[in-house]
């Protein structure tokens, strides 16, 4: 088929699945512990309602909740996506994009699909490089900005166990030598163990926390395709957060079942380790609410064969009935299609007391609901080591008035300061959130 007389049909197929398709349900009732679940709604054409990314405008930024303020602490950066601060306030930042995955974009579907993300901001060349931002005066703005790792593969998680630190490439692991202080590292980095990838690697970003002792370390890596389309023996690895013995590399599926979990942290209270999935598409603007939930050793949380516990996802093939009797419901879900990111905890934050005890969430936004949902930064909070309540707004705006995207938020950490930083890859500027003053 000429890619001209596809591109119009595409764009039909987008009009009419956007007009025929819609949420009856409001945000909030796809969130926490109870979400409300409807009837699945399959349609020929899936819902495509696209923020197209235009970036901010000069002057513009987001809206923080009454009591915030927020400014910028890094600007003219190139698809930041995640975030990482070192032991002496030094904040590292994963400029990256997908890596090459031919077999990703194959045949239709995955044209269109290429087409979207491009619309939506995710179609830029990946810079493969994580950059150092240093605030040595303390007043809120990165002064110093240098290349602190390059020609990687896709980077995304970070973390720094003792002098050696942790990169999660897009297919592998990597260990570097690290000295405090440094502003750039010029040693090769060392294989600690090969992560799924290749020509297929649809869900392609990997994230990496240690363990308290630092004896462990525990990687995220996304499935290879929506519900399992591509067939089951293409997510052998996937779905699931690994946990890698740092010292001999060797490593067993710690958890399973997960679609797409990026955001990884440690609950404070209770130890546990929490992380935030994306959810599965295709199924209906109201299915199926992202979430966040602690990690518990062993368990199966349903992808692709059941969501939200033991519901039964009828476009699976095979069906696997054993285990979906096995899939554990998640703790707290945080709206469908949001495109939930980041995950940190409050744990050393100097916002106000609202803001003291529970999770803040970065929220990429949704393609597949109308209206749109995400796009925004919340804040879950907790009590006695588990979620309490609704979440709270921490920054809006995101979108403008004609529903355009003028930024979209993912990774975000609790700084040296206690404040909060947000990267937003469309905007290409990682946002300081603190206490009005």
């Amino acid at each position: 088929m000429h890619k001209t007389r596809l591109a119009l049909l595409i764009m039909l197929a987008g009009t009419l699945a956007a007009c025929g398709e819609s949420s009856t349900l409001q945000i909030s009732d796809g969130t926490g512990p109870s979400p409300k679940l409807p009837e699945p709604n399959k349609t020929l054409i899936p819902t495509v309602n696209i923020a197209p990314a235009i970036g901010w405008p000069e002057g513009v930024k987001p809206t923080a909740a009454p009591g915030l303020q927020v400014s910028a602490f890094a600007e003219g950066l190139d698809h930041p996506r995640w975030l990482y601060v070192l032991p002496n306030g030094d904040v590292l930042v994963a400029e990256t994009n997908a890596p090459p995955k031919p077999d990703d974009s194959k045949g239709v579907r995955g044209w269109v699909m290429e087409k979207v993300m491009s619309r939506a901001g995710a179609g830029v060349p990946s810079p493969n490089r994580i950059t150092l931002l240093r605030d040595a005066d303390h007043d809120g703005v990165a002064e110093t900005r240098t290349v602190f790792l390059e020609n990687l593969n896709s980077p995304f998680g970070m973390t720094l166990v003792g002098n050696d630190l942790y990169v999660a490439d897009s297919d592998k692991l990597l260990r570097f030598p690290y000295q405090p202080g440094e502003t750039a590292i010029n040693q090769a980095g060392t294989k600690v163990v090969d992560l799924p990838g290749g020509p297929l690697n649809h869900h392609w970003t990997k994230n990496v926390v240690a363990s308290k002792d630092g004896n462990q370390l525990y990687v995220s890596v996304g499935s290879n395709s929506n519900v399992g389309e591509n067939g089951l023996e293409a997510e052998q690895g996937r779905a699931a957060i690994w946990e890698v013995d740092r010292a001999s590399g060797q490593h067993r599926l710690f958890a399973s079942g997960l679609r797409n979990p990026n955001g990884m942290a440690w609950e404070p209270q209770s130890g546990k380790l929490w992380t935030a999935v994306n959810e599965r598409d295709e199924i209906g603007s109201d299915l199926v609410p992202d979430y966040i939930t602690s990690v518990k050793d062993g368990a199966f949380y349903g992808w692709p064969f059941s969501y939200y516990g033991q519901h039964v996802d009828e476009r699976v093939t095979p069906q696997n009935p054993d285990l979906v009797a096995k899939a554990i419901a998640p703790d707290y879900a945080v709206g469908p299609h949001t495109a939930s990111l980041g995950l940190t905890f409050a744990d050393g934050s100097k916002l106000p007391a609202a803001y003291s005890n529970g999770a803040f969430i970065g929220q990429h936004g949704s393609w597949n609901r109308k209206p749109h949902s995400g796009y925004k930064v919340i804040f879950v909070p907790f009590e006695g080591g588990q979620p309490k309540g609704q979440p709270l707004d921490v920054l809006t705006g995101f979108l403008d008035k004609d529903e355009k995207a003028m930024g979209r938020p993912v990774g975000v950490v609790i700084d040296r300061q206690g404040d909060l930083l947000v990267a937003d890859d469309v905007g290409n500027k990682v946002w300081r959130v603190s206490a009005a003053r």
